[in-house]
């Protein structure tokens, strides 16, 4: 009977219950458990599998540049990043206040390691996060326009509780570029967050954005009740090298 409880959970896709049952039944310890336990066992395994299964499949779909991990966050002095801080946005109030954190710094300093750090964070307590390379996201979007795949994409992205643009700026924008980051900017404003990475500093963004209108109305979106963190220090590649 057991072995045909076992194979009706694995039809029935309860693949942490049929974890568990298995284990107790192979260990002999299944006579351990009162009825009342080995229900709460078998449920409170079904609960943990199914909540590691969405977890992963968060990560999955956000598709993160790095696997990074904010317990592995580098706080030294002279990177001017406050441990306390990220361990505030780390309990991601950030996301249900529809904010944004904007992250700057010079070239390789950890900020789209930090960027996707809090994005793995965010997946882990259950929300839709989608990470995206600026210029590759302009670039899939425009894409999206000429095989009228458009709508489509920008409802993905705006079915996601967390953004993320990384490197910002490193080419001007044209008219196009400019267009598709307000149509993103414009959605997602007040409901749902942003995180961004730049070499450059925030004020420098309106001259890579262009078209002074367009570059205040999306400005004004992303920079209201948003958090800044200026990453300071030497490269974490040469650092780690040596």
């Amino acid at each position: 009977m057991n072995i045909e409880t076992l194979e009706k959970m694995r039809q029935m896709k309860f693949y942490g219950m049929h974890s568990a049952f298995q284990s107790a039944l192979e260990t002999g310890k299944l006579n351990d458990f009162t009825t009342d336990q080995l229900i709460a066992h078998l449920v409170s395994s079904e609960h943990d599998e199914r909540h590691n299964r969405k977890i992963n499949r968060h990560i999955a779909n956000a598709k993160f540049r790095y696997q990074s991990d904010l317990e592995k966050i580098q706080y030294d002095s002279s990177r001017k990043l406050d441990r306390n801080r990220i361990t505030r946005l780390a309990q991601c109030d950030f996301i249900d206040k529809g904010e944004n954190i904007l992250i700057t710094g010079s070239t390789e300093v950890g900020k789209s390691y930090l960027a996707s750090a809090l994005g793995h964070n965010a997946c882990s307590k259950g929300y839709k996060v989608l990470y995206f390379n600026t210029a590759k996201f302009l670039t899939k979007l425009k894409m999206a326009k000429v095989d009228d795949s458009y709508l489509k994409e920008t409802a993905k992205i705006e079915r996601q509780n967390l953004f993320i643009l990384d490197d910002l700026g490193l080419q001007t924008m044209d008219n196009q570029s400019r267009m598709i980051l307000m149509d993103i900017i414009k959605n997602r404003h007040a409901k749902s967050s942003l995180i961004i990475t730049s070499q450059l500093p925030i004020a420098n963004w309106h001259e890579i954005i262009g078209e002074k209108t367009i570059a205040d109305a999306i400005m004004d979106r992303i920079v209201h009740n948003a958090h800044r963190i200026e990453l300071e220090g030497e490269s974490m590649r040469k650092n780690n090298r040596n």
